[in-house]
C-alpha cells in the first residue's frame, strides 16, 4: 500500500470511514449495489429481446425464403433458364419456382381467405425450412394428377376450418370463369394431407401449399410461376446478393431480400430495444447521484485532511484525481457485479426456463435468452462512463476547497 501513489492509497482509504459517519460507507455500498442493479437489469432484457429477435426471425426464415425473384409483368415463363444463372451468381446455395395466389378455403360451413403457394415437391423445399415445422404429412405426398389433389395447411387455418387429416375442402378463386350459367368463380377439391405449424399466426392461419402444377391449372398460368425462391449461404448478406440478381437480369425483373420484406417489424423491434436502453440507463443514472452524495458527503467529512494535504503541497489535479479515483472504483465495482449478476441470470433463464409465457399469445412457452458480446461491451462501458461523470463535480468541490477555513480553528 506504501509504494502506491498517494491518491491512490487516499482514495482506498476514504472507504474506511469513521464510525460516527458510518452512514457515509453505507451510502456508498448503496450506489454501488444501485450500480450493478441497473447493469444486471440492463443486460438481461437486452438479452431478452436480442432472443426474441432471433427467435423471430428464425420463424420468418422457416417459412419465407432468403431472397424472391419476382417481375413487373406479374409471370415468369423461363423460369428454368434463370434459375440456371441464378445458380452460378456468388452466395447462391439453390434456388426454386413458386406461384402465389388468393384464395377462399371451405370446409363445410366454414371459410376463410388465404394465402396458397404452389411449390415443386421435389426442389421447393431445398429454399426454406418449412419441413421442420411440418406436424402432420410429407411435401412428398402432394401429388399431381389425381382428381383431389393434395393440400398441405397451417394449424390454426386448420383449427379455424373445423377440418382434419384426410379431410376434403374447397378452394375457391375470386377471380370467375364463364359458365352455362353465366360467370361462376372456379372451385376445386383438395385433400388434406397435412399440416404445419410454424409458430408465427399471420402464418398459421393464412398460408397454405399446393403442388406447382396444380396451381398453374388452377390459375391458368400455362406454365408460368410468380417467382423464383432463392437460398444463400449467408442470410445477412440478402441485399447484396439480391443487388447482384438485379443487375444480372435487369428489368423487368427485380428481387426483394427478407429484411426489406420485414423491415417495419425489425425496425420497430430495433427502435424498442433502443428505447429500453435509454431508458433501463436510467437506473445507472439514479445511482450515479447515490455516488455524488457520497462524494459530497465524504468531502465535508475530510474537510481537514484535504486542507492538510494542500499545506504539504498536493495539487489541485492532485486532490481532484483522489476523489475521481475513489468514484470510479464506485462504479467500476458496481459494473463488474451487474456483469456478472446479469450473465449468471441470463444463464439461469436459458437453462431452466422457468418464466413462462401464454404459448397461444406468443407462440413461447419461455422467455428467450440470446447474450451478445455487444450488449456486454456497451453496457458496462456505459455505466462506468456515466459513473465517472458523477464523479466530475464532487471532485472540482473538493479541488477548490480554501485550506485556511478547515484549520482556522485546529
Amino acid at each position: 500500500m506504501m509504494n502506491l501513489p498517494y491518491q491512490v492509497f487516499t482514495a482506498l482509504r476514504y472507504f474506511k470511514s469513521k464510525k460516527r459517519h458510518s452512514s457515509i460507507s453505507i451510502n456508498t455500498l448503496i450506489s454501488i449495489a444501485g450500480v450493478a442493479l441497473g447493469v444486471m437489469t440492463l443486460i438481461t432484457v437486452l438479452a431478452v429481446m436480442s432472443g426474441f429477435h432471433e427467435d423471430l426471425q428464425t420463424k420468418i426464415l422457416g417459412v419465407n425464403p432468403h431472397i424472391v425473384l419476382l417481375s413487373y409483368k406479374g409471370r415468369i415463363r423461363d423460369h428454368s433458364s434463370i434459375m440456371k444463372k441464378i445458380s452460378g451468381i456468388d452466395g447462391v446455395s439453390d434456388s426454386a419456382p413458386f406461384l402465389y395466389g388468393q384464395v377462399m378455403l371451405r370446409s363445410g360451413d366454414r371459410a376463410q381467405g388465404t394465402i396458397v403457394r404452389g411449390i415443386d415437391p421435389l426442389i421447393g423445399t431445398g429454399t426454406t425450412d418449412i419441413l421442420k415445422h411440418l406436424k402432420v404429412g410429407s411435401v412428398d405426398d402432394l401429388k399431381t394428377g389425381t382428381p383431389k389433389p393434395g393440400i398441405i395447411i397451417g394449424r390454426e387455418l386448420l383449427r379455424n376450418l373445423g377440418a382434419y387429416v384426410g379431410d376434403e375442402i374447397d378452394m375457391i378463386s375470386p377471380l370467375a370463369e364463364m359458365g352455362p350459367l353465366g360467370m361462376m368463380p372456379k372451385m376445386k377439391k383438395f385433400r388434406v394431407i397435412g399440416y404445419f405449424e410454424a409458430g408465427m399466426y399471420e402464418y398459421d392461419s393464412g398460408l397454405v401449399f399446393i403442388n406447382l402444377q396444380d396451381a398453374q391449372r388452377f390459375f391458368k398460368y400455362d406454365g408460368a410461376v410468380t417467382g423464383i425462391e432463392i437460398k444463400i449461404d449467408d442470410p445477412y448478406n440478402a441485399a447484396a446478393v439480391a443487388d447482384r440478381i438485379e443487375r444480372e437480369f435487369g428489368v423487368p425483373y427485380y428481387a426483394r431480400d427478407w429484411m426489406q420484406m420485414n423491415r417495419n417489424l425489425f425496425s420497430a423491434l430495433k427502435l424498442e430495444k433502443i428505447v429500453m436502453f435509454i431508458i433501463l440507463t436510467l437506473i445507472i443514472l439514479v445511482a450515479s447521484f447515490n455516488i455524488i452524495s457520497s462524494l459530497i458527503m465524504i468531502v465535508i467529512e475530510k474537510g481537514r485532511e484535504i486542507a492538510i494535504m494542500k499545506t504539504m503541497g498536493a495539487t489541485n489535479r492532485g486532490i481532484m484525481s483522489i476523489f475521481m479515483l475513489h468514484g470510479l472504483i464506485i462504479g467500476v465495482a458496481g459494473t463488474a457485479i451487474g456483469v456478472a449478476g446479469g450473465y449468471g441470470l441470463c444463464m439461469i433463464l436459458k437453462t431452466y426456463k422457468f418464466i413462462t409465457l401464454p404459448a397461444d399469445v406468443y407462440y413461447l412457452s419461455y422467455l428467450p435468452v440470446k447474450m451478445s458480446l455487444f450488449d456486454f461491451t456497451v453496457v458496462p462501458l456505459s455505466a462506468i462512463l456515466i459513473t465517472f461523470m458523477a464523479t466530475l463535480y464532487p471532485s472540482w468541490q473538493a479541488a477548490k476547497l480554501d485550506p485556511v477555513e478547515p484549520l482556522r480553528y485546529e
